[in-house]
């Protein structure tokens, strides 16, 4: 007899319930979630067409970009306040290297509502967030017809420039001849790794950052 014909939920039916879900809703067909129709609204798509015209292959458009996954926090197990102000907010369109998938320049398409004293606070954080991070952002204010003409220049001005270095979040610290150089994106100090080639300095925050000094 099986545990849940005995009326034993099981260690699965355990978990499921820590999850506030029922064993029985389990099933694929039972979960409560549906494909929203609203993914991009009709003006979005219609900037989203007009980006693709503007770019071509050479960019891809990603649209609905969550800030956490562009940026990251410097300062490892520090600043969960800077963490939380990020983590869900987004970008309307993220132009990325179609080649390398790295990002180039966001872009925000702003309609009536970022008229609204909340939106525009939170378009300021927004911006301070990709200033500190040397990315570009423009702004586009929504219209029925578009100067593809326009949006070319002012994207291809962007998409031209080298990204800013990110601002300095603290003076960085003396070194002498025993401590590790200061990784330049991060402002931290670099640790030593090891590679195929040998060892050489690296970030902490790697991944996410990949920044390297060779020892000397």
């Amino acid at each position: 007899m099986s545990n849940e014909s005995s009326g034993n939920p099981g260690c699965l039916g355990l978990i499921l319930k820590l999850f506030g879900i029922s064993p029985h809703e389990s099933a694929t067909g039972s979960w409560p979630y549906r494909l929203r129709d609203d993914f991009l609204s009709p003006a979005e798509i219609s900037f989203y067409h007009v980006l693709k015209s503007a770019t071509g292959d050479a960019i891809t458009v990603c649209p609905k970009v969550n800030l956490s996954d562009i940026f990251f926090v410097s300062g490892p197990g520090q600043n969960q306040g800077a963490k939380n102000r990020i983590s869900r907010k987004h970008v309307d369109f993220l132009l990325c290297d179609s080649q390398t998938m790295r990002p180039r320049v966001g872009v925000e398409l702003d309609d009536s509502s970022h008229a609204r004293e909340d939106r525009q606070t939170r378009d300021a954080l927004v911006q301070q967030v990709f200033d500190a991070a040397g990315l570009a952002l423009l702004r586009f204010p929504a219209q029925r017809a578009y100067d593809l003409s326009e949006i070319v220049s002012r994207l291809s001005q962007s998409l031209s420039e080298e990204p800013a270095p990110p601002a300095p979040t603290a003076p960085p610290t003396p070194q002498d001849a025993t401590s590790s150089p200061i990784c330049p994106k991060c402002g931290i100090p670099l640790v030593i790794r090891s590679g195929s080639r040998g060892k050489f300095y690296g970030c902490s925050n790697y991944p996410k950052c990949r920044e390297t000094v060779p020892i000397p």
